[in-house]
């Protein structure tokens, strides 16, 4: 079983994280994405407590009530405090200065890219659901058959200032039936809302983009054993991006296409993502 708690790093930020397994198991890190919380995780915490790991699953920068520093000021929510913010949790889940597991899907996914790529040396190993490198996102983005440019159309709109208002009006009507219309469970769709689905958490988790737009971070390759998990029904991230980040990837590397989930892996396909996270953690111990 998970335990909710607070985890104070030292900026000063205190982040609700649900944490399994034993103190002194290895670390393996767990980041979110949006619109989601820490509860994408609920189906692989107790997988990995019971393998002998400290799960911990925060709820990130401006998701938890602790660490929501003013979304108006957008110097709060640049790429590089996100990044900043998973050494720190690490550091105060006890693994300070210690090598550690990181997964991260969607903007977790883009934050773990970024923790791989700014500190190598802490990660043992690295899986990523969704999120394709940043590079070959950019790639995909400019190419001129418009697809990926067609996907990400939303982080347009997310840009606008009424968006949150409009996400949530309605009792979330366009979360509901937009962002989260690929299979996701109506009883996951409520966890995440019980987080997300209040004005002040929805303006932080927008800053994300406001204060990162293109989601264009200057990430090089990557020297982490990386696993890359992607369904091949996202709407979001097309096939070039996802495919391409085998490119850039400077390390022991695996990509796995679920056939026929969509973004929303660790709501659609939770039992098969967490077996082959734990796969993965497990061929790179600390």
């Amino acid at each position: 079983m998970s335990e909710s708690t607070g985890i104070k790093t030292r900026s000063g930020l205190t982040f609700t994280a649900d944490v399994a397994g034993p103190t002194g198991g290895t670390l393996v890190l767990l980041l979110h994405g949006f619109p989601e919380s820490r509860h994408s995780w609920r189906a692989a915490l107790p997988v990995l407590a019971a393998a002998g790991y400290r799960a911990v699953a925060p709820d990130q920068r401006g998701y938890s009530p602790g660490a929501r520093p003013d979304p108006g000021d957008l110097a709060n929510y640049v790429f590089e405090k996100l990044v900043n913010d998973a050494v720190e949790i690490s550091d105060a889940a006890g693994h300070q200065g210690k090598r550690f597991h990181l997964v991260g899907h969607d903007w977790g996914g883009q934050v773990s890219w970024g923790v791989a790529d700014r500190h190598p040396e802490r990660l043992a190993s690295l899986t990523i659901l969704s999120r394709p490198h940043p590079q070959s996102f950019r790639r995909a983005l400019a190419k001129e058959d418009g697809d990926q440019k067609h996907r990400s159309r939303h982080h347009r709109a997310f840009l606008d200032p009424e968006t949150g208002k409009l996400l949530l009006a309605d009792n979330a009507r366009r979360l509901r039936d937009g962002l989260f219309d690929q299979g996701v469970r109506a009883a996951a769709l409520e966890e995440h809302l019980s987080v997300l689905g209040n004005p002040a958490a929805m303006e932080a988790a927008l800053a994300w983009y406001r204060a990162n737009k293109g989601l264009a971070a200057d990430i090089g390759a990557i020297k982490v054993p990386t696993l890359y998990l992607w369904g091949d029904n996202d709407a979001t991230v097309g096939p070039d991006a996802a495919h391409g980040t085998a490119q850039f990837i400077a390390a022991v590397f695996a990509m796995e296409v679920l056939p026929g989930i969509g973004h929303f892996v660790m709501d659609r396909a939770p039992a098969k993502a967490t077996e082959l996270m734990r796969a993965h953690i497990r061929r790179h111990p600390v």
